[in-house]
């Protein structure tokens, strides 16, 4: 039996780089707990490991991924049952799948991966999309939540820049389930307006709990704007001193 409640408001992506010190289950718990304790109504976690970890400390609802780079698929946000299984029994009370029209693997359709988390599973589904047309395949698959996490991060979207605003408010008017504006949400006023697009939650990641990224972003452009302050002749002796044959290429 299906608990049929979304998330409403705010959600709180905790997640980070492998590679960073934060990449650990009590440090994800940790950002957790600190989200919801400011009034965060839901969290998106990725992978079995931090799912668990995250659901030992709160009760509040886990939307759970699994990233997978696979061989032969595109997609990779939670892309087999298998994944969404193991996401499942950690703790996830939601399944974030990726529902974007690109290639799957065999024997994993949407509709089919949809119907077995809803039957073998009893969780909800939250569609992660990227065009309108997907959106529309994720809500006649089955699909709880259709959200705009994807715009922006394919080929198809490659030209534009999250957050969605035009793709939320064309799945608010044509989808009868609950719409989710997840991508590119960077102050308190973007999320506004997406409630007030008919946005039921927010999802809002990197602009609260994505230190590295935002790190890395400050650091890019205090870097140019440093190097712009520099003479040309200092800019040519620090080249010089990184490659010892610059000059003879003058």
């Amino acid at each position: 039996m299906l608990d049929r409640q979304i998330p409403t408001g705010l959600i709180v992506s905790c997640q980070a780089p492998a590679d960073s010190p934060l990449h650990d289950p009590i440090v994800i718990a940790a950002m957790v707990l600190a989200a919801v304790n400011r009034g965060a109504s839901a969290v998106r976690i990725d992978s079995p490991a931090h799912v668990a970890a995250v659901r030992k400390q709160t009760s509040v609802p886990i939307i759970g991924i699994w990233k997978q780079l696979l061989p032969g698929c595109e997609i990779y946000i939670t892309p087999r049952f298998e994944d969404a299984r193991a996401i499942a029994l950690a703790g996830a009370d939601l399944i974030a799948v990726d529902a974007t029209l690109r290639n799957r693997l065999p024997g994993e359709d949407l509709k089919t991966l949809i119907a077995r988390i809803h039957g073998e599973l009893g969780k909800l589904v939250m569609a992660d999309v990227d065009t309108i047309e997907a959106a529309i395949q994720a809500a006649e698959a089955g699909a709880d939540t259709v959200a705009t996490t994807m715009f922006g991060y394919t080929a198809a979207t490659q030209n534009f820049s999250p957050p969605g605003f035009e793709l939320l408010a064309q799945m608010v008017e044509r989808l009868q389930v609950p719409v989710i504006c997840e991508g590119g949400i960077s102050s308190p006023q973007m999320a506004k307006k997406a409630l007030d697009l008919g946005a039921v939650a927010v999802v809002v990641g990197t602009d609260i709990t994505g230190i590295d990224n935002k790190v890395m972003a400050y650091r890019s452009i205090l870097i140019v704007d440093s190097w712009s302050t520099v003479s040309s002749q200092l800019k040519l002796e620090m080249v010089a001193a990184i490659f010892p044959g610059f000059y003879r290429l003058l």
